[in-house]
């Protein structure tokens, strides 16, 4: 495991050892404030489970560090097929839990926990909830779900209409193959630690922001699951964006600026829950 750097310095990269093997991780660090010492969000790219989507996702990670003065550290973790479920799992709770050891050279002082993903990541997130309170620890202040992937099954409406749809048949398809490829075995498609959406016990979760888009083949499956954690007796935020212009941009579906109602509903939700 590579030492980390003095935590006054700028945006680092490093290895850490995760389940079974080096992790890379990069820390985004906030503007320096006693906010930014106080938070630290673990943030888990997206990619389908079989993409390495951390160096795409730098810019929107620099802007949401800078607009809601928050350290964020973002890890690259084990991806199927190589390696298959649940090792990316195994992965985020690794990384979780080196982060507490590691917080005084995170620059992070311990007190408030965030989980976070977009799609994939997303899952990884809400996964690492369960994971957390299953294995009580480390103690998550909050989780942010930005377009979860959360149901392996695909039953959900909006999945099943995409892939009839010109428009947004191409990511239907891209969804089944990464769960193809990250569940081989067709009954981890109802693990919890794999679909969240099917997990039988939802209570004693932290408190969760879902963001969902317009039209996206994945918006259903995240309102289902806002409404089952409600449901459990958890607190539950949702913000629903429009649109892009063209849904078939990746790059247009995980791009943020400081102004982007996402980045403002997250700010709030951390300052909430700070």
């Amino acid at each position: 495991m590579s030492d980390l750097p003095d935590a006054s310095g700028a945006d680092e990269s490093f290895d850490w050892l995760g389940h079974a093997g080096q992790v890379h991780v990069r820390l985004f660090r906030g503007a320096p404030s006693r906010k930014a010492n106080d938070t630290l969000l673990v943030f888990f790219h997206p990619g389908g489970f079989v993409v390495d989507d951390t160096e795409a996702s730098d810019p929107c990670l620099r802007v949401l560090a800078d607009a809601c003065e928050v350290n964020i550290l973002a890890p690259c973790y084990t991806l199927a097929p190589e390696r298959p479920f649940p090792a990316a799992v195994e992965d985020a709770h690794a990384v979780l839990t080196q982060a507490v050891r590691q917080r005084t050279k995170l620059g992070w002082k311990g007190t408030h926990l965030f989980v976070g993903g977009v799609e994939a990541g997303g899952n990884l997130a809400a996964v690492s909830a369960l994971v957390c309170r299953d294995r009580q620890g480390p103690d998550l202040a909050g989780q942010i779900l930005v377009m979860p992937m959360v149901d392996a099954s695909l039953h959900c409406a909006s999945m099943r209409c995409a892939a009839d749809e010109d428009a947004t048949r191409k990511l239907a398809r891209d969804v089944e193959r990464s769960y193809r490829l990250y569940l081989p075995n067709p009954a981890d498609r109802l693990h919890p630690y794999a679909s969240p959406l099917h997990a039988s016990r939802l209570g004693n979760l932290p408190p969760a922001l879902i963001v969902h888009t317009e039209g996206d083949p994945l918006s259903d499956e995240g309102h289902a699951y806002a409404d089952k954690l409600r449901q459990a007796g958890n607190e539950v935020a949702q913000i629903t964006l429009p649109p892009p212009d063209d849904i078939l941009d990746n790059k247009e579906r995980c791009s943020l600026t400081a102004d982007d109602p996402c980045v403002t509903a997250m700010r709030q939700f951390l300052i909430d829950n700070r």
